[in-house]
């Protein structure tokens, strides 16, 4: 982070040291006593979580807007998707089967890192959730590519360190899912979404529904693995129903191939947020 300042009062920084160098007395040894910002213990009370929260949206924004990040190619997916020189490790038959997407989000990362560099880093960088997987395969195909690309973490249950393939600099760990989708969809210039789970679906939906409702601006949405999704979700269903309308349907395109993706990336034409949602006029 930069440390440009503009103000003549003592800086946090300094004041912090300052403080943990004063002499032992049970005054300074007091939790009383330790600077607020400063004050791990205190960070942790409940009646903190909306400073917690806040400072999870800015630490990365800051530090994006440092690097000069504009706009990003999202990249959502299973974890459970091998690497296919491992397929023979993948729990079914199934995720083994699906392993190919691996390659797919590999390249596909590839070629829009190949075009980030032409900005000098700052547009169509991929961003992943950091982890394995489709994720994996996404930061490393910015690697092969040459380039950088951001790794969204999340604090879970079990052990897991980001992959080896996310940019260090722009490794990042979250403790509120709400803040990770925010800054997933907040430089969101394209979004991919390839087979995956319950996050995955999550973040799908999610993605799907600030569009629909015109909270989001539109942008190229694309479903990897057409006979994947078309299994799972049955799309014309819900608008048979009527839960959604017929034009819901055109907010996402489904494509098999990286080239197909960078394609319609290509040739979109930007489009508004909606002012009104189909099937729901008065």
């Amino acid at each position: 982070m930069t440390e440009d300042r503009h103000s003549r009062f003592s800086d946090a920084h300094t004041d912090r040291n300052r403080a943990e160098h004063v002499p032992a007395t049970p005054q300074t040894r007091s939790p009383a006593y330790r600077l607020a910002f400063a004050d791990q213990e205190f960070m942790y009370r409940e009646e903190l979580r909306p400073v917690r929260l806040q400072l999870e949206l800015l630490k990365p924004e800051l530090m994006l807007n440092e690097r000069g990040i504009e706009s990003t190619i999202v990249m959502f997916g299973g974890a459970r998707i091998p690497d296919p020189e491992h397929k023979d490790k993948a729990r079914t038959q199934t995720l083994a089967d699906l392993s190919h997407f691996y390659d797919e989000a590999r390249e596909f990362a590839r070629l829009m890192t190949e075009k980030s560099k032409q900005s000098g880093g700052r547009q169509n960088v991929v961003v992943t959730g950091g982890g394995p997987g489709v994720m994996e395969a996404g930061n490393r195909g910015a690697a092969d590519a040459g380039g950088h690309s951001i790794g969204l973490s999340i604090v879970l249950p079990h052990e897991q360190a980001p992959n080896g393939y996310v940019t260090p600099d722009l490794s990042f760990n979250f403790h509120y899912f709400a803040i990770r989708k925010m800054h997933f969809l907040m430089r969101a210039r394209a979004i991919s979404v390839f087979p995956g789970g319950f996050g995955t679906l999550d973040e799908l939906f999610e993605s799907l529904t600030l569009i629909q409702t015109g909270r989001m601006e539109r942008v190229p949405f694309l479903l990897f693995g057409k006979q994947f999704w078309d299994k799972i979700i049955n799309w014309e269903a819900l608008a048979d129903a009527g839960t959604i309308s017929d034009q819901d349907l055109d907010l996402f395109r489904a494509v098999d191939t990286a080239q197909e993706a960078v394609q319609i990336i290509e040739n979109w034409e930007p489009a508004p947020p909606r002012e009104t949602l189909p099937g729901r006029e008065r």
